[in-house]
């Protein structure tokens, strides 16, 4: 029996009904496009279609339909970006900025320099051709994303099993350039594809390569081909010879990578494959590339004196919100204090290198800022050429005890003192019994033993006693932007914070009860002279503790290094405060401290959170700290910490750490009982003790 025809029911199709809900996500729907779809619907309705027909139908239309769908929602997603096209797109990141240190030398750019802009025209036609052959060969052709490259793309990387190729276009760079972050998500591919159509819609395509080749990051903070070429081969763009013009083209793909100042033979093996894609492209012959191979470039770069690019990369960010508009050609002094930085650079390096493998730790952080907040040194890591990440200002680690300055500062402001006795015992919170260092118990405790020897329950009671709620507001208010999770573990430094608002909040203590939050601008001058912004503008800082406060807890601090748990961080003859902090599994270890001249925050550990061989606060960071800040204070006229008197520490220090030291000598330990073994587990081990008596069971 022959089936009956599949004939489509009347009314409103499911072609009208999908235009529909498309016309409600844009607002509207186009009266033309709608209504000869209406009627290419009524015509369809008529038909009849049966056997393998059907099936064929039936697929094509559940196709077409999830085909819509997926489209509105791709434009759905991005609606975010194109609105960010309606602003001034074409004046963002014109920032042409000349960094100069505290004392008025040039220490670095950042941006575009907009008075040095080469047209296209006069650039060599190999350079353009070496970025064209590499980057995107059907740039002239495509409508913005080129979707044969991106499959090429694919393929390649397939079969390498890595990134060997790049998919996105030159326009889907510039996208992500002006309106867009490097996430690699679903999300801001799909921005990045539809900005791009819209980008090749609206400039011609000399316009988009223009400002590719004027703002794409080049390595060692160059961003654009002249400032490239001016920094590793000291020419302009306009003289390059082929083989410097392959090595520029080659990192845009991977700046750090290939970064000729850094890795000079990846650099060069990079501009040959460069040079095989002109050949490929059909550019030049190998005949004319022959020579560029055999003379491959030299560079300049690295005869120059080191940038303190993590700095400027924080500074830079920080011009940009200081001057949102206006002349944009400006020239920074900031608060960078060069030899210090080098010191602190080589401290961290040398460090590292010594220590690093057998701690199996491989990086680190360090800011330096003197108590008004100024800061004079940053290390954002330990290799810039490898890494722009900075560790310093961007990371978000767990400071463990670090942290705990930040709970008695505020149990001081809640009728404790520093002779307050809690005891040292064990303690559970629900399912949670937090143990010390140590493994055992001490009993009865001052706060200053407490906090000296780093014990963890006295700062867990506290949080019970006077609420966690308080002690994250004081962490806050004393600087610490990052929001604070209110755990059980919070007093003990579970919640993540950054080096940088470490150091600033530390400051706090240095400089008698203050907000200092960090500062790297001191003055901003545009390019008519003209001064458009000086630090002392701002407004006074606000007292965030009580002097009385601050005076009991430097007391406290100031013993750490005498007979607590950074004696590697003391300096002879200098009073010195601060707190170490070793988080659990030994993934972060710390040293934030301070002098009456400056304070500084240490960070230790690992990248991918890897675990350290038992590496805590009082090793690596406090003998980090010890180095840097001996080298910050030679020569200079010492500060006294706030009420801690230089006569008052001398004499009293060494009967503090006595006193103290017999006092934890004379407490009974309370030791920790190990837990019952279950019966079997029992048996077994009387049964391996027979055996090994000669006493078989």
């Amino acid at each position: 029996m022959r089936r009956p025809a599949t004939r489509r029911p009347s009314g409103p199709g499911t072609t009208d009904r999908v235009f529909a809900a498309v016309g409600r996500v844009l607002g509207r729907v186009p009266t033309g496009v709608s209504a000869f779809y209406h009627g290419l619907d009524r015509t369809l309705s008529h038909l009849r279609v049966r056997g393998f027909g059907r099936f064929v139908v039936e697929v094509t239309g559940d196709g077409l339909t999830i085909a819509t769908f997926g489209a509105v929602v791709m434009l759905a997603l991005a609606l975010p970006a194109m609105e960010a096209t309606e602003t001034d797109w074409r004046s963002q990141g014109d920032y042409a900025v000349t960094f100069l240190d505290q004392n008025g030398v040039e220490i670095g750019r950042r941006g575009i320099r907009q008075l040095e802009s080469v047209p296209i025209a006069e650039m060599p036609d190999y350079l353009v051709a070496s970025v064209l052959a590499t980057e995107d060969r059907r740039f002239y052709t495509h409508f913005g994303v080129d979707l044969f490259g991106t499959a090429r793309a694919l393929i390649e990387n397939f079969r390498a099993g890595t990134i060997v190729q790049g998919g996105s276009s030159i326009t889907q760079q510039v996208a992500r350039l002006l309106f867009l972050s490097n996430d690699r998500t679903v999300e801001r591919k799909v921005q990045e594809a539809f900005i791009a159509v819209w980008l090749d819609a609206t400039l011609s395509k000399d316009e988009i390569l223009k400002l590719y080749l004027d703002r794409g990051y080049l390595g060692a903070g160059n961003f654009g081909v002249a400032a490239a070429s001016q920094y590793y081969f000291d020419k302009p763009v306009q003289d390059l010879t082929l083989a410097e013009a392959a090595m520029l083209a080659g990192l845009f793909q991977a700046p750090t990578r290939y970064a000729p100042h850094v890795n000079l033979p990846a650099a060069r093996a990079r501009a040959n494959e460069v040079l095989t894609n002109l050949v490929q492209a059909g550019y030049l012959t190998e005949g004319q590339v022959i020579g560029a191979r055999r003379r491959p470039a030299s560079v300049v770069a690295g005869e120059r004196a080191p940038t303190p690019d993590y700095f400027l990369d924080w500074a830079f960010e920080e011009v940009k919100a200081l001057v949102p508009t206006g002349d944009r050609i400006l020239t920074v002094r900031t608060t960078l204090d060069t030899s210090l930085q080098r010191a602190a650079e080589d401290a961290l390096e040398s460090t590292l290198r010594q220590s690093g493998e057998a701690y199996s730790v491989r990086q680190g952080a360090a800011v330096i800022v003197e108590p008004d907040g100024a800061v004079r040194a940053m290390v954002g890591g330990r290799d810039y050429g490898e890494s722009q990440f900075n560790r310093a200002v961007s990371a978000r680690r767990q400071p463990g005890s670090a942290f705990k300055p930040f709970v008695y500062a505020t149990a001081m402001m809640n009728g404790y003192t520093p002779d307050s006795v809690v005891p040292d015992a064990p303690i559970t919170i629900g399912d949670w019994s937090p143990r010390n260092y140590s493994g055992g118990y001490a009993g009865p405790v001052t706060l200053t033993t407490a906090l000296v020897q780093s014990i963890n329950t006295v700062p867990v009671r506290l949080g019970q006693a006077i609420g966690r709620e308080l002690i994250a507001e004081t962490a806050q208010r004393m600087g610490i932007r990052s929001s604070i999770a209110i755990t059980r573990s919070l007093p003990l430094g579970s919640s993540e914070v950054s080096v940088i608002d470490m150091a600033s909040a530390f400051a706090v203590f240095a400089n008698g009860g203050m907000a200092a939050p960090a500062f790297g601008i001191a003055t901003i001058v545009n390019s008519q002279g003209i001064t458009v912004f000086q630090h002392g503008d701002t407004p006074p800082p606000e007292r965030v503790l009580p002097e009385e406060v601050v005076a009991q807890m430097n007391g406290m601090m100031v013993q750490v290094p005498e007979w607590g748990t950074g004696r590697a961080a003391k300096l002879e003859g200098i009073p010195t405060a601060g707190k170490t902090g070793t988080t659990s599994s030994f993934r972060d270890a710390w040293f934030v401290g301070f002098t009456g001249d400056y304070v500084g925050a240490i960070w230790f550990g690992n990248d991918n959170y890897a675990e350290t061989v038992n590496l805590t606060g009082g090793t690596l960071p406090a003998q980090t700290w010890q180095r840097v800040m001996t080298a910050a204070h030679q020569g200079i006229e010492l500060t006294p910490i706030p009420f801690v008197e230089r006569a008052e520490y001398d004499a009293a220090r060494v009967a503090r750490a006595a006193a103290a030291n017999a006092a934890i000598a004379a407490a009974a330990p309370v030791e920790i009982p190990p837990p019952p073994l279950a019966p079997a587990a029992q048996q077994r081990l009387e049964a391996l003790g027979q055996l090994l008596a000669g006493n078989p069971p």
